[in-house]
């Protein structure tokens, strides 16, 4: 019976139904020879996530190719994904729909978006939350405009510390032919931002603060400490975040971001070579009407029954175009679909437990990383969650390249991105993270392969 989902209130009404009072009573009619009268000799019981790894062990073994085992971060993670989201976003009627603006042939599409959006909200400490944008870059970028609007100022904006390098040069895209000025505050000794550069480059024309958290170094940055010197100047703080750490971490609408953005890949979508992606974007109930994208909101029908439509389609095509706040024509719509499906499957509970082992894994792999000699995890002291910087004793993509003869992902080198303020010779540095799915034995191996 512990494969049939049914709870004690419903099995109890089919042996009703049936006409006994109890499954024992119900195998009674057996003869008692061919009863097993002891538990089954079985190994102990597997998650979903060990028995699929298992599988693809066995697979590998039977068919002589070697399964590679990821330890890249960077801002695209190798999290586990649960065979409930692929089985229902694959359904036709989701994995074929269109735009939904005929909202009396899309409630099944609008309903799963606004619970997405509640979430999200959810997730972020946020009030309101828009139906997803493209990734985690142009949501940074579209939040920086979008503070922008709302403060009335355009002068400047300021990156705080060790954001996301691609980020940065999408932001820098995004206003290159303006009169904006981007300010890149230098991470300091620990790896996050310097709060004393940071509070001399934050002045009245200063539009939005942009942080990530935990930043792209891995490392924890304070977030009210921020917020402070960010409202002191009545600027709007940007909050970058990856969503399976708020799990574990304070929320960064409680921390006092005013918007939240973030890349919402590890919410249920594949790595798959690079996207397709989610952008996620949440903000304050003050600055809906300056938001990005569209929102769906919760009505009732002619017959008084609930019901979801378009509420807010803020872009220039349905609109006059001096009033549009941003020129998104739609979303990733089944990326948006796959994030809900698998916030709604993990719970509060079940991101707390991820959250937990990809800490626990990841101290654990820096802890013996960092035994080996040659090697050194840069800003050891800082409060990390799922990722950090290992300084090798050779070059990081020779490195990166002799690991991954061996059937090991690990990387990227920092060497591959713009410089980040403060960070001097990036040669010999590499990210390397660590998410639930990784076990002991593979984290055993791969400091077997660097040593």
């Amino acid at each position: 019976m512990s494969y049939l989902f049914a709870t004690a209130t419903e099995e109890q009404a089919m042996l009703s139904r049936i006409g006994v009072d109890s499954i024992d009573q119900l195998l009674q009619q057996i003869p008692k020879p061919l009863q097993l009268d002891k538990l089954l000799d079985l190994p102990p019981a597997l998650s979903e996530m060990e028995l699929e790894q298992h599988l693809r062990q066995l697979a590998s073994q039977s068919s002589g190719s070697t399964s590679r085992t990821c330890f890249q971060g960077g801002g695209a993670y190798d999290h586990y994904i649960p065979s409930v989201v692929d089985e229902i976003t694959g359904r036709g009627e989701y994995y074929t729909a269109y735009t939904p603006y005929q909202a009396e042939a899309s409630q099944g599409t609008l309903q799963a978006f606004f619970e997405y959006q509640t979430m999200i909200c959810q997730l972020t400490g946020m009030q309101v939350s828009n139906a997803s944008l493209y990734e985690g870059g142009g949501s940074v970028s579209e939040a920086t405009l979008m503070a922008m609007r709302t403060t009335g100022r355009t002068g400047r904006v300021v990156i705080a510390g060790a954001l996301h390098p691609e980020y940065t040069q999408v932001l820098r895209t995004y206003v290159g032919h303006t009169s904006t000025e981007v300010i890149h505050i230098p991470v300091g000794s620990d790896g996050t931002v310097d709060l004393t550069k940071l509070a001399g480059a934050i002045d009245e024309n200063t539009a939005a603060v942009i942080v990530q958290n935990p930043n792209f170094l891995g490392n924890i940055e304070d977030l009210a400490a921020i917020a402070d010197l960010t409202h002191a100047k009545e600027s709007l703080m940007v909050v970058s975040t990856d969503p399976i750490s708020q799990g574990l971490l304070a929320r960064p609408g409680d921390l006092g971001a005013d918007i939240v953005v973030a890349e919402g890949q590890s919410l249920g979508i594949p790595l798959q070579f690079g996207g397709p992606y989610l952008g996620i974007l949440a903000c304050r109930n003050d600055f809906i009407r300056r938001m990005p994208g569209r929102l769906i909101g919760e009505t009732i029908d002619r017959t008084g029954g609930r019901c979801f439509v378009l509420s807010l389609q803020a872009r220039e095509q349905h609109i006059r175009r001096d009033k549009a706040t941003s020129n998104i024509c739609t979303n990733q719509g089944l990326m948006a679909l796959r994030a809900t499906m698998f916030m709604a499957q993990m719970g509060p509970q079940g991101f707390r437990e991820t959250a937990e082992l990809c800490l626990q894994k990841a101290h654990y792999a820096a802890t013996q990383i960092a035994a080996l000699p040659g090697y050194t995890i840069l800003f050891s002291e800082t409060p990390k969650f799922k990722e950090f910087v290992i300084q090798a004793p050779q070059s990081a993509q020779t490195l990166i390249e002799k690991v991954a003869k061996a059937g090991v992902d690990i990387g990227p080198a920092l060497s591959q991105f713009a410089p980040i303020p403060g960070m001097a010779d990036t040669e010999n540095l590499l990210l390397v993270a660590v998410t639930e799915q990784r076990t002991k034995a593979q984290i055993d191996h791969l400091v077997n392969l660097l040593k």
